[in-house]
């Protein structure tokens, strides 16, 4: 008898344990899509923006040394049979040395086009992430996930989007601060006057 009071107390405190678990607190959540902010923010837009015109001012003069390095290899072959094979030799070797300095010159291009413009997008993402904490906690949010290339949500219910709502108010403020900055630059140019 004693056994089943112990089991059937055992049971009770169980079930009453149960119950309050249950009734835990419900916690207001959102997502963002990140890779959708991204491409609608105005700010990364003209990042982007920025390092293609850079690419392609970049690349022009690149294009440039790389038609006169066609040229010159066209006449290379031309002349080749004329100025013999010694000649030759010394002036493939020549022109294979230019192209080569070129193909360099171009990764190198690249290259300190997508540290400059890395930099620059990191820091619009520490920047969106101080955002995205000051609108968790004006709007209070417990919880604030984002989707997108880096997914750490796999299923919300669209209601729970807050992405249209963000780039809306990150574009707003962007705007505001080229407002100010325009303002600044102005006002010194009017200074110097």
């Amino acid at each position: 008898m004693n056994k089943n009071l112990i089991l059937l107390i055992a049971l009770s405190v169980s079930i009453i344990s149960c119950n309050q678990s249950s009734t835990s607190k419900e916690y207001k959540t959102a997502y963002i899509d990140t890779s959708k902010l991204m491409e609608e923010s105005t700010e990364a837009k003209d990042i982007e923006a920025k390092y293609k015109a850079k690419a392609e001012e970049m690349g022009a003069e690149l294009k440039v040394e790389a038609t006169k390095l066609e040229g010159e290899k066209k006449s290379f072959q031309a002349n080749a049979q004329k100025n013999g094979q010694v000649w030759a030799q010394q002036a493939y070797g020549e022109l294979q040395q230019r192209e080569q300095q070129l193909q360099y010159a171009q990764q190198a291009m690249l290259q300190q086009l997508q540290g400059e413009s890395g930099k620059e997008m990191d820091s619009l993402v520490t920047k969106y992430k101080k955002v995205f904490k000051d609108f968790g906690k004006e709007k209070s949010y417990d919880y604030i996930y984002g989707t997108g290339e880096a997914a750490t949500v796999l299923y919300a219910k669209d209601s729970y989007d807050i992405t249209k709502e963000l780039v809306k108010m990150v574009n707003v403020k962007y705007k505001s601060e080229a407002k100010k900055e325009e303002k600044t630059a102005d006002k010194k140019v009017e200074e110097k006057k």
